[in-house]
Formats: C-alpha cells, structure tokens, sequence
C-alpha cells in the first residue's frame, strides 16, 4: 500500500507562519524588556563608578557588565525564555556566562580602544562607545542564546534517532514536509 502524504495547504501553513511570527515576536519583546532593565543597570552602574566614583573605565565596564549579566540570566531563564527547553541550571548558567564573558571582552575592547588608542576621556564619548558596545553585544547574545543557552523545547511524542543531529537554531519550526505522514 503506498504511503500518503500529508501537504499543509496555503491556509494551514499561513496559520502556522502567524503562530511562529508571534512566538518569535513574544520572545523578542520579551527579550528587549530584560534587556532594557540590563541596559538602565549596565548603564546606571557604569556611569556611577566612572563619572562619580572615578573608577576606571574598563574597571567599571567590567563591573557594571557582571551586574547586569546575572540580573539578565534570571529574565531570560525565567520569562524570555521560559517557554523553550529547560536544562539544567549549571548548563545554562555555564553557557550564558561564557557568552557573556565573551561579549564582555568585547565590550571591554571597544571602551578600551576609544578610552586609550583614541585617547578620549569625557565621558559623553566613552558611554557613546559604551552603548554601542552594548548594541552590538546584544545582537550576539540573542542569538547565542536561542542556540546554546535555551534551545528549542523538543516537539511533544518527537524522538530523536540515535546518532541524530541536533536540531537547527529554532528547531521547533522547522520539520520537513516529507516528515509528516499520515498513516
């Protein structure tokens, strides 16, 4: 007996796209909202320690960055990302950390370049670079994080063959056609 395929029609398929695009919407503004509490500590800290403590710049980078790392980690683990798969908290954490201290170098970097190479000093100018830094950063991190930190929750009564792949960045929205018979 041959087997029958399943094709979603136009209809079924623009309701699924709908359905991604306000799952990724959610995430994203969910993201962006923890960011944004980031953001005013990074930025609040950083500008506490470097225009009124008279800390160091990178000094101060490196501190205000470490603050707003662990108040990001329980946002995102706990509401930007709840949704996705869970493990455990050593895994993630570990994962997000590493992320995050790579984005900190780099970050570091850009303060340190504009700091000395360019030797400029006011502060308008470093935060500038700052905030820059952090744009950057952030752009990195949401997608490290999709892929490594919180991955794609597996689809219920999907198993994996042994010896599989992974599944892609965003795995739970893409499964081929030919995948999905009906029996």
């Amino acid at each position: 007996m041959p087997r029958i395929v399943r094709v979603p029609s136009p209809r079924s398929r623009s309701a699924l796209i709908g359905r991604r695009a306000r799952r990724r919407l959610k995430e994203l503004g969910a993201f962006g909202v923890v960011g944004g509490i980031a953001f005013v500590v990074d930025i609040g800290l950083f500008q506490l320690l470097y225009g009124h403590l008279e800390v160091g710049a990178v000094t101060s980078k490196t501190l205000a960055t470490l603050v707003s790392m662990s108040v990001a980690f329980l946002g995102h683990r706990n509401w930007a990302f709840a949704h996705r798969d869970k493990t455990t908290i050593r895994r993630s954490f570990t994962l997000f950390t590493l992320i995050n201290l790579f984005t900190l170098v780099l970050g570091a970097a850009i303060i340190w370049f504009v700091r000395y190479p360019l030797d400029q000093e006011r502060l308008l100018v470093i935060q500038a670079a700052n905030i820059a830094s952090i744009g950057l950063n952030s752009v990195l991190r949401y997608l490290a994080y999709r892929r490594w930190v919180f991955p794609a929750a597996p689809r219920p009564g999907a198993v994996a063959a042994p010896g599989a792949p992974p599944a892609p960045a965003g795995g739970e929205d893409t499964v081929p056609a030919a995948t999905r018979e009906a029996v």
